[in-house]
């Protein structure tokens, strides 16, 4: 598929926090990878370790189980401008969040996230000019979570894709540009109850039919994805809290390998148990990428946080930063990634708005 925007994508996959390396010979096979982008930048300064406590409004994106455990309606607003060092003004990323706890029903909301690539020159076979086209990405998401229990909540999230890389193809490949497709994700959060703070929690996300822009023999899987988290609180006083998060986290994706079919996404439900096999099982152990985060609040005014998390087969070992600056129902959270000199993940600044209402 010579006409898509390979090289922003692979740069944007290495960047953004997306393993390149699911694979031994290769990237990461999966299509649309803006869904793994992670929203809010509390969350980007624990080093994405978010899983297990989930408790604003980006739970709809991290866990919608953690809905269950929301009390309140809360908007989150987030902008980014991805690949900072390129200075690609039309290169960014935004998410909008809203949760609506319903009495005796549970919590309902949805997000909207928007990935804009910018305007690019087009040409033909024959590299002629066939004028400027936009490319972006977008999703629409409901989610809905509710307790089981006092301790345990389970929520469920459908999102539609849309992916419009060109108006159409290149050559010989002559059909429409865009893409559409639908996933679903489903979560759980257990508040343990014989250990008081510990907090353990699983997603699996981004299940759903590969997404295609020419014919299915082309068509591309999501980026289905199984997180596990524990979130501990080691105090939790009128004044000081701190708690300390893990996540592991591993995208299930696979391709046939021979025979007529080779090449073609492996259908997620059966992704969901050959993703485990198509490597040796040192590759398949560094597949698994686990990261770590840190958050202290101060009342509930001010909150700092700092995280880590190693990709062996993407090469990212990034270390974040963060704080948070409340008052009433208003909170403004501040994400910051440190890469190291020459990693295109460096210097990247997050900013995002809670509001409670």
């Amino acid at each position: 598929m010579n006409w898509r925007k390979a090289g922003i994508a692979a740069v944007l996959i290495a960047a953004l926090g997306i393993s390149t390396a699911a694979y031994a010979d290769g990237p990461s096979e999966a299509g649309v990878i803006f869904l793994k982008l992670v929203p809010g930048a509390r969350p980007a300064g624990m080093g994405e370790a978010f899983v297990a406590q989930a408790d604003d409004a980006t739970a709809t994106w991290w866990n919608p189980a953690g809905m269950a455990f929301i009390d309140r309606q809360e908007v989150s607003l987030m902008y980014v401008n991805l690949l900072p060092q390129f200075h690609l003004d039309d290169l960014y990323y935004s998410f909008v969040s809203y949760v609506h706890p319903i009495e005796e029903w549970g919590t309902v909301g949805g997000n909207i996230i928007f990935t804009n690539y910018g305007k690019t020159e087009g040409k033909d076979e024959y590299n002629i000019d066939t004028g400027t086209f936009h490319s972006y990405d977008v999703a629409f998401t409901v989610a809905y979570g509710s307790p089981v229990s006092r301790n345990l909540g389970i929520g469920v999230a459908a999102k539609f894709i849309y992916s419009h890389l060109a108006e159409q193809g290149a050559g010989a490949e002559k059909g429409s540009g865009v893409g559409t497709s639908m996933a679903v994700d489903v979560g759980m959060m257990y508040h343990n109850a014989f250990m008081n703070g510990l907090t353990l929690a699983a997603t699996l996300t981004n299940m759903g039919p590969a997404i295609s822009y020419i014919d299915r023999a082309q068509a591309d899987p999501l980026p289905m994805t199984i997180r596990l988290g524990a979130s501990y609180k080691v105090f939790d006083s009128e004044f000081n809290r701190l708690s300390v998060n893990l996540d592991l986290q591993k995208e299930l994706v696979d391709r046939y390998e021979g025979g007529v079919n080779d090449g073609r996404a492996v259908p997620f439900y059966l992704a969901l148990f050959t993703s485990w096999t198509n490597n040796d099982l040192e590759n398949e152990v560094e597949g698994v990428i686990p990261s770590v985060g840190v958050e202290y609040w101060y009342s509930d005014l001010v909150g700092l946080r700092m995280g880590y998390y190693h990709d062996i087969l993407g090469e990212r070992y990034p270390v974040t930063f963060g704080f948070s600056l409340a008052y009433s129902s208003y909170r403004f959270d501040f994400g910051y990634v440190s890469a190291g000199e020459g990693h295109p993940l460096t210097d990247t600044m997050m900013f995002s708005l809670n509001l409670g209402i």
